[in-house]
């Protein structure tokens, strides 16, 4: 029950209860004028007795209302402490690893998926460089340069060796245009800065006669070298021209060289166009700040393992003195608390610590740490726990992967092909049979054209290739050039399809490669099951690159898990409900169809407890069991106070009348008394 229904409910009791008690005093102020009766008084005193049925009913409510504040205090207990051990009940978080370099000065890395303990070294000789070229200098930076004629400046990008080029295919010429809008220094720079090509330019000042000089930076690395081709004013070209090993007065010049970092990783050569390396260690990425050496050690991070289980604790700790005060009679000042002896806090309860002091289910009887005393965790005589953090320590350097399965869900499988994915708070602890009847495929489409000798691509040409991918469909550009060799061309396509927003957007990417033997070329979705697929539509380069091809939809995984149908998307399996593995998902990776073997299911202390936690707080459970039934019966109460109020309103209308009629004849009998009085004293005197 949410906090603002519980206060609508108060709220509403409150009001009537105000009106109840409102009701005796209203309206009684003219009575008592005929003979000096107290009907007000009179009334009231008889309405605080007929009234007596709705305050007890007022006491019921609020006595009602205050379960219903306790349990939602359980209720806030419980989601607080699931939010707090969330993380421990995933095995990645067991699976965190720290990278830590030697040196710092010479390179830094963090550890990610995949990463895998061990010990590196590394020595960098050189560091990538972006090429920079820097222009003739000028006098002004607005002033026009040449005259206005529109101007090509062809941007092409490659490898230079002395004074030849050669240049890249899979990144295609760039060009910027030039005219009389923006033929000064300052639009130049900004034109080429809008392009978005790769280049930054800027103006720099080097304090001689003609300071302002235009400087062009490409992306790092030695295929991102840069040529200018200049087409229309000569002023321009003379300026901004530039072709490999170009020296001399008033032409453009080359600053800086682009080049690759160059490095060695255990005695292994590696070149990369980027100071930042995701490939060269598996799950590793380096940043490389200098040439030099170091080691790099990639360790388990005890130290976050460690702060997760004492966040456990105190969570926990908290909970405990949170039901503490709902449930436990304080003999001190011989008081319980709003929910002492209610079955339910008290079953709650029961649930929470029995799990505690339970051995955890499905874990192998081989494993080094089985009990929480093996983690430093104790279990104090008031149902707290307390830590030994040099025990705990001890615990993750020498059985991490036990220490895992001490507070996680955690799947081991016998094939090392099938991984553990996730399971349910349904699923049951246990080993289970995996069995495998199709395995995940992805979409693709096939051409019918050779391409073992290149392809030449050309511009507004045969360069458009529309395409649906995973069930996007867009058009996507392929750069023109003479792709001489089938893998270069390979790749442009490849790099194309996947820089294209649409599919990047939304996580779709494809593999493009080249059969050497037929020289068709295959478009493969990355994507695994039927959500995969790879069409071709009339376009220039769909032609050109495929011909008539041939589309084949990805299929989804298929088999059984512990003897069960299960449910196949994409690579993952998982288990259907009506059986002891119901949620539990694996991802078949590959092999072949049949038996793969077991996957063995454990649920640690952190996973149990937020399982059962997840259970108590459902729709269904057992606090909204009873706090549906309180509401009923507050609703049930406010219906019968409004009742009640509504017939002592009608009593009280009743002795008002009454009490009046008899006031007003009192006060009749009075003035008759008076009249009687005095006539009587006016009689002639008898002697």
């Amino acid at each position: 029950m949410s906090s603002s229904s519980t206060s609508g409910l108060t709220n509403s009791s409150a009001a009537l209860a105000n009106a109840g008690a409102s009701l005796v005093g209203s309206a009684i102020s003219a009575p008592g004028i005929g003979s000096g009766l107290n009907v007000n008084g009179i009334v009231s005193s008889l309405m605080a007795v007929e009234a007596q049925p709705v305050n007890l009913l007022n006491k019921q409510e609020q006595s009602y209302q205050a379960r219903l504040s306790a349990y939602g205090q359980l209720t806030a207990g419980l989601s607080s402490f699931q939010s707090s051990v969330a993380s421990l009940t995933s095995q990645s978080t067991f699976q965190s690893l720290t990278a830590t370099p030697s040196d710092a000065t010479v390179l830094t890395a963090s550890a990610g998926t995949g990463a895998s303990v061990g010990n590196y070294s590394i020595n960098v000789s050189n560091l990538a460089q972006a090429q920079t070229l820097v222009a003739p200098g000028q006098t002004s930076t607005t002033s026009s340069i040449g005259t206005g004629t529109s101007t090509t400046l062809a941007f092409t990008f490659g490898t230079t060796s002395g004074t030849s080029f050669t240049q890249d295919p899979t990144q295609g010429t760039k060009t910027v245009t030039i005219d009389s809008s923006n033929n000064s220094l300052q639009g130049i720079m900004d034109a080429i800065n809008g392009a978005n090509i790769g280049v930054s330019a800027s103006i720099v000042n080097d304090g001689s006669g003609t300071p302002y000089r235009l400087e062009l930076t490409s992306s790092s690395g030695a295929s991102h070298t840069m040529e200018i081709a200049v087409t229309g004013d000569s002023s321009l070209k003379s300026l901004l021209g530039y072709t490999a090993g170009q020296t001399g007065t008033g032409v453009m010049t080359q600053t800086t060289a682009g080049q690759n970092a160059s490095l060695t990783v255990n005695g292994l050569a590696i070149s990369s166009p980027s100071n930042t390396l995701s490939s060269a260690i598996p799950g590793v990425t380096l940043n490389l700040l200098k040439s030099g050496s170091a080691t790099l050690a990639v360790t388990n991070n005890a130290s976050s393992v460690q702060s997760e289980v004492q966040g456990f604790v105190s969570a926990y700790n908290t909970l405990h003195g949170t039901l503490g005060s709902l449930i436990d009679y304080n003999t001190t000042t011989q008081t319980g608390g709003p929910l002492t002896g209610d079955f339910t806090a008290m079953s709650v309860e029961s649930k929470l610590s029995g799990i505690l002091v339970a051995a955890v289910p499905g874990i192998s009887g081989s494993a080094s740490i089985s009990t929480l005393a093996q983690l430093g965790i104790s279990l104090n005589k008031d149902g707290t726990l307390s830590l030994n953090n040099a025990t705990l320590q001890t615990a993750i350097s020498n059985h991490l992967n036990d220490v895992a399965a001490m507070f996680a869900s955690v799947g081991n499988a016998t094939d090392s092909l099938v991984n553990y994915v996730g399971s349910t708070a349904d699923t049951q602890p246990g080993t289970y049979s995996v069995a495998v009847s199709q395995l995940a495929t992805q979409g693709n489409a096939v051409g019918n054209v050779n391409l073992n000798s290149g392809l030449n691509i050309v511009a507004g040409s045969n360069d458009t290739l529309s395409m649906t991918l995973d069930g996007i469909s867009s058009s996507v550009t392929i750069p023109s050039g003479n792709y001489t060799s089938s893998s270069a061309l390979a790749d442009a396509v490849q790099s194309a399809i996947n820089g294209n927003s649409a599919f990047s957007s939304l996580g779709s990417s494809v593999a493009v490669s080249i059969d050497p033997s037929t020289g068709y070329m295959t478009i493969s979705s990355n994507r695994y099951g039927s959500a995969s697929n790879v069409t071709i539509t009339n376009s220039s380069a769909g032609a050109a690159l495929m011909g008539s091809s041939n589309s084949t939809a990805g299929l989804d995984v298929a088999g059984t898990i512990n003897g069960y149908a299960a449910t196949g998307s994409g690579q993952n399996l998982t288990a259907n409900p009506g059986n002891a593995a119901d949620g539990l998902t694996v991802q078949i990776t590959g092999g072949s169809t049949g038996n793969r073997g077991t996957i063995s299911y454990s649920q640690g202390y952190a996973a149990g407890l937020s399982n059962a936690i997840t259970g108590i707080l459902s729709n269904s459970g057992q606090i909204a069991n009873v706090t549906n039934g309180i509401n009923a019966d507050i609703t049930d109460i406010q219906n019968q106070i409004k009742a009640m109020n509504a017939h002592l309103a009608q009593v009280q209308q009743n002795y008002l009348s009454q009490f009046t009629s008899l006031d007003v004849l009192m006060g009749t009998m009075q003035q008759t008394s008076t009249y009687l009085t005095q006539q009587l004293a006016n009689l002639p005197k008898v002697n």
